[in-house]
């Protein structure tokens, strides 16, 4: 028997419990791992909430991303052995492999071995932000030295991780975010420059930050800001949209698509976990980020296990500043 949490209905935070299961042995495949410290993501409050773009089967788990020791290996798993420290990539289904337990099972191909200088906390904290940052930016995007590359959501634990992985390739990361409550905060954490876009007119901003224009935008969001952002952007610039957090309809900026022959690009971080060697490419990217110190995971707060409900409150609270970890 392990703790997990499961919901039996949709809801707001509150329908989480933690419950007693018997978990089944791992299959063939597949790997056990006695969780230490989950991640938590915007993407398991919309499935909680029954807006996520997988469908709960009631009751269902929960979770995308987890650290702990692995307890047991199904047939045919080669590579690892009980005992050994992991982190897992965010599998395909939450439904069928979630991660919110004391013990939780993964395919074997999505556990990792992060470097040790990192805490069960910022292992948990790796995977979906840097993954997500890598294949928009660098996989999609083809980000090069000197481009001016924009952030929007920039505060979130994905658009941190785009602004460090910017820095890692020398492009210019312009971070966008709502108010100039988090300003400070994004500068230290390496923005070269922040704009506050309920405070200032964002394509006028823009265009003074990059009077050529704009390469490459990286969003969540969507909606109305669609066009200024499209309006700032330079010839042959490329958007990439990854979420679309606005409850507002986006517009579709017809003229400044045509006259700058713009790319808009829808982008699920699934796309880079279903091909082997773009995984590799990003898995090595991000390790060797890890290693040089030039990536880093920013813990907004640790919550325990019993506390997962305030955990998800906090997390659709947004006042956070990275990532939202619960330790086990």
């Amino acid at each position: 028997m392990a703790r997990v949490v499961r919901f039996h209905e949709l809801g707001g935070p509150e329908v989480l419990r933690i419950e007693e299961v018997d978990l089944p042995e791992p299959g063939p495949g597949e790997v056990r791992i006695r969780v230490k410290a989950l991640g938590l993501n915007r993407a398991e409050a919309l499935m909680r909430s029954g807006a996520y773009i997988e469908t709960a089967t009631l009751p269902s788990g929960l979770g995308l991303e987890a650290a702990g020791l692995v307890e047991r290996i199904g047939l045919g798993v080669q590579g690892f052995e009980p005992g050994d420290p992991v982190s897992v990539l965010p599998p395909k289904s939450m439904v069928r492999w979630p991660a919110y337990g004391e013990l939780a099972t993964f395919p074997a191909a999505l556990l990792a071995r992060h470097p040790p200088s990192l805490t069960w906390e910022e292992a948990a904290a790796v995977w979906m932000q840097y993954l997500t940052a890598y294949g928009g930016l660098v996989d999609i995007g083809g980000l090069r030295r000197g481009d001016f590359v924009v952030i929007t959501a920039a505060s979130s634990s994905v658009g941190l991780a785009a602004i460090q992985i910017a820095n890692r390739i020398g492009a210019i990361p312009v971070a966008v975010t709502r108010t100039s409550a988090k300003r400070q905060l994004l500068l230290e954490a390496g923005a070269a420059h922040v704009i506050a876009s309920q405070e200032e007119e964002l394509e006028a901003r823009l265009r003074r930050v990059s009077p050529r224009g704009v390469r490459l935008v990286f969003d969540p969001v969507g909606g109305p800001v669609f066009e200024p952002l499209a309006a700032a952007m330079a010839p042959g610039g490329i958007l990439i949209e990854y979420g679309g957090l606005s409850p507002q309809k986006t517009p579709f900026p017809l003229l400044a698509v045509l006259s700058k022959t713009l790319t808009l690009r829808g982008y699920l971080v699934h796309e880079l976990l279903a091909d082997p060697m773009r995984l590799e490419r990003a898995k090595a990217f991000i390790l060797d980020g890890l290693e040089e110190g030039d990536l880093k995971p920013i813990i907004a707060r640790t919550f325990q296990f019993d506390q997962i409900v305030e955990a998800h409150r906090f997390l659709e609270s947004n006042e956070q500043f990275g990532k939202i970890v619960v330790t086990v």
